[in-house]
């Protein structure tokens, strides 16, 4: 009952990275959890800095029934000029607590699980969205970070293989870096394009950027798929046009989002098409001869449900540190 583990980063990747096919099946089997109300998800809770405006530490509390029933939180730090210096944007720990005596049973480095979980929603959307494969299609990354990195890793392992791979990124470097990658790890074409625009002309557009407002004003046409992962770079009249998707309506519409954006601009929420969960569900049916835009805001559930199953490979294989006596009081007297 008073077990307290501690698993690192360097245990938590290497699970994460021989598991990804798992990790898509959990980030799906989580969002149909929280549809169905086998959850609790409350706002998260941004820590903001006066004189570092592009910079904030985010808290997501949640719980997750179904098969994890474990509470928790990740507690996640989003610093953009690390990257200046050559550190991830980036860093977390997670905190898992057992759902009958609300103890703490264990503290994991969470970047990699946050990273994991955002790039398995992305892949989940484009297998959902783009039912009929990617064959014959192109990808366009927009952003050449460790979440570019890691979603590309997790469309390859959710069997979403375009012909060819477009990176586009105002870092040149990060964007090569990432092009190199795909080549190297999928033996796939992918070409870094300094345009912008021939990016959003791909077939399928991922956005994963650090971008604090819009800056995309070009309409989508129809039959493209565009996942939003990082949520401001698209106008309000871009998302107007389109089917949108998200991963919970409360969670994406505030913030300033994209979609909030579109809510405040239009005066009602009309123009959201449902949840992802919905379409998985067949519930909701995006409109085929509209462009379809996929807006997820993050939700600490599938931080639990991904936490969870690192923490039990950990255990199974000896990579979770047991901490003895953690807690300084184990009975009332």
């Amino acid at each position: 009952m008073f077990d307290f583990d501690i698993v690192t980063g360097k245990a938590v990747q290497e699970i994460l990275r021989n598991s990804r096919t798992s990790v898509l099946d959990i980030v799906e089997r989580a969002y149909l959890a929280h549809e169905r109300g086998d959850s609790v998800n409350p706002d998260s809770y941004f820590l903001r800095f006066p004189d570092k405006p592009d910079s904030r530490i985010i808290a997501l509390p949640a719980f997750l029934g179904d098969d994890v029933q474990l509470a928790g939180i990740k507690w996640i730090a989003s610093f953009p000029r690390n990257t200046a210096s050559g550190l991830p944007r980036a860093a977390a720990v997670l905190v898992l607590n057992d759902y009958e005596t609300g103890y703490p049973v264990a503290c994991m480095e969470a970047a990699g699980i946050s990273a994991a979980r955002t790039a398995a929603s992305a892949a989940v959307a484009a297998r959902t969205l783009r039912p009929d494969g990617h064959r014959g299609t192109t990808v366009a990354v927009v952003g050449g970070g460790v979440i570019a990195r890691n979603i590309c890793d997790y469309l390859h392992a959710a069997g979403c293989d375009p012909d060819a791979y477009l990176v586009h990124d105002i870092h040149e470097p990060s964007g090569q870096a990432l092009a190199d990658h795909i080549r190297v790890t999928q033996g796939r074409t992918a070409t870094f394009t300094a345009d912008l625009d021939t990016a959003l002309a791909a077939d399928t557009v991922v956005f994963a950027t650090t971008a604090l407002e819009p800056y995309v004003t070009r309409p989508f046409a129809a039959g493209q798929v565009v996942l939003n992962i990082s949520l401001r770079d698209l106008t309000p009249e871009v998302v107007l046009g389109a089917e949108n998707i998200l991963d919970d309506v409360d969670h994406c519409l505030k913030a300033n989002t994209s979609p909030h954006l579109a809510e405040q601009l239009s005066g009602s929420r009309s123009f959201v098409t449902g949840t992802l969960a919905a379409v998985l569900n067949g519930e909701v049916a995006p409109d085929p001869a509209r462009p379809v835009i996929f807006s997820p805001f993050g939700l600490g559930v599938l931080d639990l449900a991904v936490g969870t199953h690192v923490l039990g490979r950990a255990r199974a294989d000896g990579t979770a540190l047991a901490v003895p006596d953690f807690f300084g009081e184990t009975s009332r007297w």
